[in-house]
């Protein structure tokens, strides 16, 4: 059995996979919620065609344009969220439309969490900074469907020990998108959570171990993705346009979400379809360029999960 316990440290996105693994076998139903959480995140909020002919999906890259923006006092200020928008703006050239010019490969923004925004738009208390996650969640468009989901969520986080605070409907204006993302856009549910262990919230990495699990398992299990779930930073993104971003979502025009960095990305998606989900940011990054190991290193991680272990997943 390998120890990553190092990495584990470093870095939460690394470890954690020996967890889920050990119980996916749990229960039948747990299986069946976990293989078709994965099929409904593959393809319910893309537009990617089956293979036929010369055509895979399997093969598909990718290349984008990134900008990255931060200021020196490390104050937060709602300026500097403006100057990544803008940034993005100037990364059109960088990103790419279909046939409708009103249907984006992606764009999106990385900030930090906005915490008096936050404050000011949810109807339910929120522990201190950083002792709490929080991200936007890809829910089906049907309202049934995305509550069923929701409890799904719900379930897992309190498997794993986790509080779940409240959720909140993100506001969107979809009117200027096209066809083709209107098609796959899912609804939009910001979900907040904290964890206390011996009568104390967790924070720093300790409460991002803690969101990792739920959102790797929200996808695995309930179809529900995550562009972000964290207690540093916050992802709004989509299948859009660099000038659709702002817009679509308002949250990023109030002058009360303020960060002190910003990176965004613009995408072009040379040879694949587009889709909400691989709209960039990323939780830890934003490429630039084309990644075309992304099938291989897949495979070389599947083969190793069930040697992965770590003291720090529980």
């Amino acid at each position: 059995m390998l120890d990553f316990s190092f990495w584990a440290n470093e870095v939460p996105e690394l470890y954690g996979i020996a967890e889920l693994v050990s119980r996916l076998f749990a229960s039948s139903g747990r299986f069946l919620r976990i293989f078709l959480g994965r099929f409904a995140v593959q393809r319910t909020f893309s537009n990617l065609p089956e293979a036929q002919g010369l055509y895979d999906p399997a093969f598909e890259h990718d290349a984008c344009g990134v900008a990255f923006v931060a200021t020196l006092t490390g104050e937060p200020t709602h300026e500097m969220v403006q100057n990544a928008i803008v940034a993005l703006e100037n990364l059109d050239h960088r990103g790419a439309s279909g046939a409708d010019p009103a249907t984006g490969d992606g764009a999106g923004i990385l900030t930090q969490m906005p915490d008096e925004f936050l404050r000011g738009v949810t109807d339910f208390d929120l522990p201190e900074p950083g002792h709490y996650a929080a991200g936007i969640g890809y829910l089906p468009a049907d309202l049934e469907a995305a509550e069923a989901a929701a409890l799904v969520v719900e379930t897992i986080a309190q498997e794993e020990g986790v509080t779940v605070l409240g959720w909140r409907d993100v506001p969107i204006v979809s009117d200027m998108i096209g066809q083709a993302s209107l098609d796959a856009m899912p609804s939009f549910k910001q979900l907040f959570i904290s964890v206390e262990r011996d009568g104390t919230l967790l924070t720093d990495l300790a409460l991002e171990r803690k969101a990792f699990v739920v959102r790797k398992r929200a996808e695995h299990e309930a179809g529900v993705y995550f562009p972000s779930l964290s207690g540093r930073t916050i992802v709004y993104k989509g299948m859009l346009t660099t000038g659709q971003l702002k817009e679509f979502y308002p949250d990023l025009s109030d002058e009360r979400f303020k960060s002190a960095i910003g990176l965004v990305h613009s995408r072009f998606s040379t040879n694949t379809f587009p889709s909400w989900p691989l709209a960039h940011p990323f939780r830890l990054i934003a490429h630039n360029g084309e990644i075309n190991t992304v099938k291989g290193n897949r495979n070389w991680m599947r083969a190793r999960e069930a040697t992965l272990v770590s003291d720090l997943i529980y």
